[in-house]
């Protein structure tokens, strides 16, 4: 049974796991890509010394582009962060349905509300840190960040909390593998949904018409 591409969103603060998550299901579910963010910013440079790559980490565009892209209508969602574009490609996306994929969006509250409101099918999933204390000790872990950019982060977080009782489902990421467990069957269950299945009941339902 074939059914019709999925847009997953997968959103929670900083340092709760997001991108391990969303790595894991890519190369652990059949079916399933990662949608690939446009930035009007530069490159910079990984952890490991190297630069990100355009079309991995992200496409890199001019922001005369990225307005053109606007005008166009190829967004599923925008925005405008420190001077510079961000958004997700409605053609990538869709680019990636046809070749029989659904699709991962990891992207921030603001962003999962404007797919939503334009594919109200897109399922909305939020990641949850198992506590305040948790969240604290992983973003410190990092060692990526300043003590103040730490309290940045868990205060926003704070806030972004508010956004998860809009979203179709929560996962607490207290273990990894159970976390990754947790949404991959969110995502199994989504498939099954009768209106992303319409086409197969149609076509079982136009069997039985034919013999009558």
């Amino acid at each position: 049974m074939h059914h019709r591409e999925v847009t997953f969103v997968i959103s929670g603060p900083s340092g709760v796991g997001k991108g391990t998550i969303c790595d894991r299901l890519i190369r652990e579910m059949d079916g399933v890509a990662l949608s690939v963010s446009c930035a009007t910013r530069a490159p910079r440079r990984l952890k490991d010394g190297s630069m990100e790559t355009d079309g991995v980490h992200y496409h890199f565009i001019t922001p005369e582009r990225f307005e053109a892209m606007i005008d166009e209508g190829d967004f599923y969602e925008y925005a405008c962060v420190h001077s510079g574009y961000y958004g997700t490609s409605r053609s990538f996306v869709e680019r990636q349905k046809e070749a029989g994929n659904d699709v991962i969006l990891e992207i921030d509250m603001q962003g999962a509300l404007q797919v939503k409101a334009t594919d109200p099918s897109a399922v909305l999933i939020f990641i949850l840190p198992p506590s305040y204390e948790e969240l604290r000790r992983r973003l410190v872990g990092r060692q990526s960040e300043t003590p103040e950019q730490v309290e940045k982060r868990l205060s926003d977080g704070l806030g972004q909390l508010a956004f998860a009782y809009v979203y179709d489902y929560i996962v607490v990421n207290d273990d990894l593998d159970e976390a990754v467990a947790a949404v991959a069957d969110i995502i199994r269950v989504s498939r099954r949904r009768t209106v992303n299945n319409k086409k197969t009941l149609d076509d079982i339902k136009r069997s039985f018409l034919e013999v009558k």
